[in-house]
């Protein structure tokens, strides 16, 4: 999936902080449309081992992938996640989420 536009990503924003207040509430809202509409779980790679990206979380400001690899479990931050080609459903929210991270 390709990138979508800056004007694309800041309507995808505008979308999920509605009636937000503060970066709390917008980091919130975000995970909110990343966990309804990203297709998991997906496989992905992260430092040359292949994992598969269970579930988002919510964690300490950020937002998280829940990756497994066997009996391992690793929290990956979304701005870090590296996505597979193609990327799954849903995918633009975090092209959204970095977006907004960047601003």
């Amino acid at each position: 999936m390709a990138s979508k536009g800056n004007a694309a990503l800041e309507a995808m924003i505008e979308e999920a902080t509605v009636d937000t207040d503060g970066c709390e509430d917008e980091l919130a809202g975000l995970f909110t449309m990343i966990e309804e509409h990203l297709a998991v779980p997906f496989t992905t790679t992260v430092l040359g081992v292949e994992v598969a990206v269970r579930k988002v979380e919510l964690a300490a400001g950020s937002i998280v992938a829940v990756c497994v690899r066997g009996r391992h479990r690793q929290q990956v931050g979304l701005l870090d996640l590296p996505l597979p080609t193609p990327a799954p459903d849903g995918a633009g929210w975090i092209d959204a989420y970095r977006h907004w991270a960047g601003r």
